[in-house]
This record gives structure tokens, sequence and C-alpha cells, in this order.
């Protein structure tokens, strides 16, 4: 039984793939902001431990953590949660730029530095979720686009940095995804949803647990899922 811990577990590619590691039996550590969200996704997903700790203020993650029992290892540490707030340079606001650097970049960059010793116990892995927006930069996604070329750039020096310790390090970069993440976006761009047009979140999940069953003496580091035509 392998033992993971997820950001983002509550919607969307988090949930899905919460769903599918409990369904073969492993031991799930979900992040929440709060007690009660906490509660939410222990309701939600039985049999899931959780921890609290509020990504949009990473500089208290590590008091937060010190003040809960953690895992005692890590086969792997999921980055999944994430926030977009789109908006061209000219009017994104340094508030807006400090809280989606903080969620996106600063905090998986914080959370792994808190458990890289439970994850070095278990020779684990870091996967990252990325986004298509961390390999390119559109007009409105300045600010989202930057976190994630930090968090490939987080990814690329800790792969290099750990890989001494058998710790394999993989970034997905996933399309548009049907999320409620993605229906804000298009809320944002004064567009209508249609979910059907985009990434099933399973899909992703797929592509997450794909990296993560690769035999030992094998590493995913980059993969990309777009949605088909």
């Amino acid at each position: 039984m392998a033992t993971h811990l997820i950001t983002g577990a509550g919607s969307g590619i988090g949930a899905a793939v919460t769903r599918r590691l409990l369904d073969r039996g492993d031991e799930l550590w979900l992040l929440a902001r709060d007690a009660g969200r906490a509660k939410e996704l222990r309701d939600r997903f039985p049999g899931v431990r959780t921890l609290v700790g509020d990504l949009a203020e990473p500089e208290r993650l590590s008091w937060a953590l010190g003040h809960q029992e953690l895992p005692g290892q890590l086969d792997s540490l999921q980055h999944i949660a994430g926030v977009v707030e789109l908006g061209e340079v000219g009017e994104t606001t340094a508030k807006v730029w400090s809280g989606t650097l903080a969620a996106n970049l600063t905090a998986p960059a914080e959370l792994t530095r808190l458990l890289l010793p439970q994850v070095r116990l278990a020779r684990g892995h870091v996967l990252f979720v990325n986004s298509g927006a961390g390999l390119r930069a559109n007009p409105q996604w300045a600010a989202y686009a930057a976190s994630k070329h930090g968090l490939k750039a987080l990814a690329d020096a800790l792969r290099a940095e750990e890989s001494g310790h058998g710790v394999r390090v993989t970034s997905v970069y996933p399309g548009r995804t049907a999320t409620p993440m993605q229906e804000k976006v298009h809320r944002q761009e004064g567009r209508a949803y249609d979910p059907e047009r985009w990434i099933p979140a399973d899909a992703v999940a797929t592509a997450l647990l794909t990296a993560l069953d690769m035999p030992r003496g094998a590493e995913v580091t980059d993969l990309t899922v777009k949605p088909t035509a």
C-alpha cells in the first residue's frame, strides 16, 4: 500500500486522482485550507486523512504542519491545487500577482521543502500539475503563466537535485480541462462553457497515474495532455 499526499483534492483533477488511488487501496493524506474543508473531504472520501494548511499563505505552512501529525513517508507528493485570475498586464494588480504566485508556486515549493524528508525516505515521487500556460503565455494569462513557468523551473531544479536520493519528479501540462476552474475561466472570458469540448479530468488523472506507476529505472519528466480535435 502506497502513501500519497494530494493538494486540490476537492474538485476536478485532484478529486479524480483521489478517487482512483482510493479504489486501489492506497493511503491518502489530503491537504485542506481549513478545518471545515478538511471535514468535507473526510466525509466525501471515507478513509482519507487530512492536514490543514492554507496554500494562499505559504509562509504559515511550516507552523501549521508543525502542529499536526504527518505521514511517516510519502510515495508521492502531488501538487494539483491552483488558482487563476485573468487580466491584461496593464490591469493586473500586485495583489493578484502575489496571490497567484503564492498559491501556484511558492506554496508548492514550501510544501515540497517541508515534506521532502518523507519523500526521500520512500524514494518517492513529486508530481506537479502544471498547465499548457507553463510552456507558453497568451494575452490576459500573464500572472497565471508566470506562476506555471516558475513551477516548471521548480520541478526541473528539484529533479536534478534529488535524483541522487532516488526521488522522481514529473510535470504534467494539461490543456483546457473540464473542471470548475475552467468554468470560472470561461466566465472571465465572457464565453459559454461546454465541458464536452475539453479534456475530462479523469484523463489527466490517468496521465498522473501513468507517470506514478512507471517501473523503477525509468522516469516521466514532462507529459503534455491536449484535448482531441
